[in-house]
């Protein structure tokens, strides 16, 4: 049986154009009298099929549809074959028919399943296991600042049910991140996604709806392995669900501002408190969330073996003080990398730059709001300590605290290896902020040198340890207090204990 589609292009062709009926079939591949047939039908009923009953595969349908749908979640290589099943159908349930009988039924099941989920045309807020996905913005309190940060929300309009979590941003990686966070909590992928035009999905909308996809983004849909859908330009109103659902989050759990300090320790938090939000009847039809969100389970797809690495490469050059920039922030590598290439992994919340055999130069935390620079000390420590005198030609002494700026200004080449030496040994997770204290200190009566820096970090560490009285766990008997001087030799003589 022809597509609509071929039946439409034979009827316009042979009745609209005049082509003969052998023109159309060589052209389609197909034999003349079928094109005959079709271009001369009236009658485009469709005739059911007649049931007839079947007692030796009636009983195992239920169980081979449930088979093949559970083969169309997975990748085609772990399909179960016909011939797999009707092994199975023959230890586990008794079955007496033939294999041409199961292999037959399954090849036709399997095809009505497939055009069923091609021609589907139902709205997606219709279809169980499908989802939309939207960022919102809401406020939280960091510290003792109000900021605005975004948060990605998944919604599954079949059920009216949702996830999300805060990010720090709305770039590629904070969205795939978001994702794959999703799917791994929920144990499964959407059939089908809907986006709207999301800058971390789609690099540029083409003419005729085309969308040319940010590379990251495409492989991990090909790892996925769901289908992506996207708004047209302009038609927001193409994920209403979603965006309903980003409104509902906001108001009824982001405000007022939540306090933060961490975000993944919070976002551990928000799945308990989607899953608790479906205890309630749907808008429309008088179901529990809960159960119509089973439905959705139902309908996903598995899950890969492997988690998809969220990540960009990118090969940037570093400045005359090897420095890199990304998203206009700036990252340190080594000074050995000063005005070369370094290659450089990008996540969501890291960034970590790589010799070209991979090794790792250094790691920073991703840089958002406005600190612009991130320093790790060490690599620059180690050589400076040793060739001191290119400190002053390397530019380096504007990235040192003024503080010590001055002071490493004012030392000979000595005393400035003995100082890099200090710096080197006792700056942990590059924070200044106690050898800072120290110099101060240590400068109250001139020029200190590196032993007296010392004597005063050490001096400031132990102030600002806390101390916690040992409890013994043994009973100690009361000793009597003890008294100093001869006193106690007075009373003695008083009471005749010598005589004179």
């Amino acid at each position: 049986m022809l597509a609509v589609a071929q039946v439409d292009y034979i009827r316009h062709e042979v009745n609209q154009k005049g082509e003969t009926y052998a023109s159309v079939g060589r052209r389609m591949g197909i034999d003349p009298r079928t094109v005959t047939k079709y271009a001369n039908q009236e009658e485009f009923t469709k005739k059911e099929k007649q049931q007839r009953k079947s007692p030796v595969m009636d009983p195992v349908k239920p169980i081979l549809d449930k088979w093949i749908k559970e083969d169309l979640k997975k990748k085609r290589k772990y399909h179960r074959t016909a011939k797999r099943m009707f092994q199975e159908l023959e230890k586990f349930h008794s079955f007496k028919g033939s294999y041409r009988t199961v292999r037959n039924y399954v090849s036709e099941r399997k095809r009505e399943l497939k055009e069923n989920m091609e021609s589907a045309a139902l709205p997606l807020e219709s279809i169980p296991g499908t989802a939309q996905v939207d960022f919102g913005t809401a406020p939280f309190k960091y510290h003792t600042e109000v900021i605005d940060l975004p948060y990605l929300v998944i919604s599954f309009p079949n059920s009216n049910t949702f996830y999300f979590q805060v990010f720090p941003s709305e770039n590629t990686e904070c969205l795939l991140e978001g994702l794959q966070r999703m799917f791994q909590h929920m144990g499964g992928v959407p059939k089908t996604i809907r986006f709207d035009n999301l800058s971390p999905a789609v690099k540029k909308v083409r003419a005729k709806g085309e969308r040319e996809l940010t590379e990251t983004f495409d492989r991990f849909v090909l790892h996925y392995g769901f289908t992506y859908e996207f708004c047209n330009p302009g038609k927001g109103n193409e994920k209403g669900h979603v965006e309903a659902m980003v409104k509902y989050v906001r108001n009824n759990f982001l405000l007022p501002e939540n306090i933060i300090l961490e975000l993944d320790p919070f976002n551990e938090t928000l799945w308990e408190m989607a899953e608790q939000d479906r205890d309630r009847l749907h808008y429309e039809k008088g179901i529990l969330q809960s159960e119509l969100f089973k439905e959705d389970q139902e309908n996903w797809l598995l899950l890969p073996e492997k988690r998809f690495e969220c990540a960009r490469y990118e090969e940037i050059k570093s400045d005359k003080y090897g420095f890199i920039s990304i998203d206009k922030k700036q990252y340190s590598t080594s000074p050995r990398f000063a005005k070369q290439n370094v290659r450089v992994c990008i996540t969501y919340n890291d960034i970590t730059i790589l010799e070209e055999n991979n090794e790792v130069i250094v790691k920073h935390p991703r840089l958002y709001g406005i600190k612009r620079k991130s320093m790790v000390w060490q690599p620059y420590l180690n050589l400076l300590s040793k060739r001191p005198r290119a400190i002053k030609y390397s530019g380096i002494y504007e990235q040192f605290p003024p503080i010590w700026t001055e002071y490493l200004l004012d030392c000979t080449e000595e005393e400035q290896k003995s100082a890099l030496r200090l710096l080197g040994g006792l700056l942990k997770n590059d924070d200044f902020s106690l050898l800072n204290e120290a110099l101060q200190l240590a400068s109250t009566h001139g020029h200190p040198d590196t032993d007296q820096i010392k004597h005063c970090f050490y001096s400031l560490l132990n102030q600002n340890d806390a101390h916690t009285a040992i409890t013994p766990k043994v009973s100690i008997p009361n000793v009597p207090n003890a008294t100093r001087g001869l006193s106690h030799y007075d009373s003695f003589f008083q009471k005749g204990g010598i005589s004179q």
